[in-house]
């Protein structure tokens, strides 16, 4: 009996439905496996993402090395993994004291780390100081804070377990970076600069270290939302028309910590190189400014002499 035409259009909606849900369940039970055993390094672990990628990663079988610069949250995510989970395929993680903000223990910190399990498989470089003001406003004090934070910070504990991947000649590092990483934006020139410098470093690396079978891979992510977002209208609106439009959706689109979270599972998974997670209006900006950078720079001045930038941009 033929099936009449107009049943078509439901049942391969239905047919797609069913493969995409099988295709989900079979990527998240590989993912969950390709990370059994694994030893992973977060830092800043007790972050909003960093305590999501901690759990992902918790509930796959890795072994958990969180960083952090305070104790307390650390203990806190600690419980919050172990509670509930079982011990029989889940390791329990190890906390390591980490602050970016204060260099002097670095080498302690990366003998420690090495010393939690004898290796590391990954680390995950999350760490991040965000800051927005004028340039005039910043001092000299507050850029080294922001460099070490961003630059220094995971530059040198990437260069501490280095050698111990090269002996065993795997391994593999992901860097969690702004996509002002590849954006320069106003009022955050320390940040930009920072993320500029360490996205041009894990570049080199990745090149440097791939004939030791170390993979490198940045990902790129608008701002996180954190929280959700208040739907009060602002006071005041633009007043240029362009500007008015990037500004909205600059504003109202973000990435969560779970998505971004997830995302950190599968290229660790697959060992992507690269990854932008972003909406349409940052794609179209970044090509902007490589294709038509006279335009891009007038649209940004624009938005600065609104005085709205500042209000907008994470």
């Amino acid at each position: 009996m033929a099936i009449p035409s107009v049943m078509i259009l439901p049942m391969l909606i239905v047919v797609f439905a069913g493969v995409y849900y099988v295709y989900n369940e079979v990527m998240r039970f590989m993912s969950k496996s390709m990370v059994r055993n694994k030893v992973v390094v977060i830092t800043d672990a007790a972050s909003g993402m960093g305590s999501e990628c901690a759990r992902l990663f918790h509930e796959g079988g890795a072994r958990l090395v969180l960083c952090g610069p305070s104790w307390d949250k650390l203990e806190s995510l600690y419980d919050s993994l172990c509670s509930g989970s079982d011990p029989s395929t889940t390791f329990s993680p190890k906390l390591v004291l980490l602050d970016f903000s204060d260099m002097e223990n670095i080498s302690e910190v990366i003998t420690e780390i090495e010393e939690s399990y004898g290796c590391v498989d990954v680390l995950i470089c999350n760490s991040s100081m965000k800051v927005k003001a004028p340039v005039q406003n910043l001092s000299l004090d507050m850029d080294k804070t922001i460099m070490d934070v961003n630059y220094f910070g995971p530059v040198t504990l990437a260069k501490g377990l280095l050698p111990l991947m090269i002996t065993r000649r795997a391994g593999q590092f992901v860097l969690v970076n702004s996509i002002q990483g590849k954006l320069a934006l106003p009022f955050r020139t320390s940040y930009a600069a920072s993320k500029h410098a360490v996205q041009a470093f894990f570049d080199c690396l990745r090149a440097e270290v791939e004939e030791y079978g170390i993979s490198v891979s940045t990902i790129s992510h608008t701002f996180i939302n954190a929280v959700t977002e208040s739907t009060t209208p602002s006071k005041t609106q633009p007043t240029n028309p362009l500007w008015a439009y990037i500004s909205s959706k600059l504003k109202t689109h973000g990435v969560s910590p779970s998505a971004l979270a997830h995302e950190i599972v599968r290229t660790v998974n697959w060992h992507r190189r690269e990854v932008l997670l972003a909406h349409p209006i940052p794609w179209v900006a970044l090509y902007t400014r490589s294709l038509i950078p006279s335009f891009f720079f007038a649209v940004v001045a624009a938005g600065v002499k609104d005085g709205h930038m500042d209000e907008q941009l994470n």
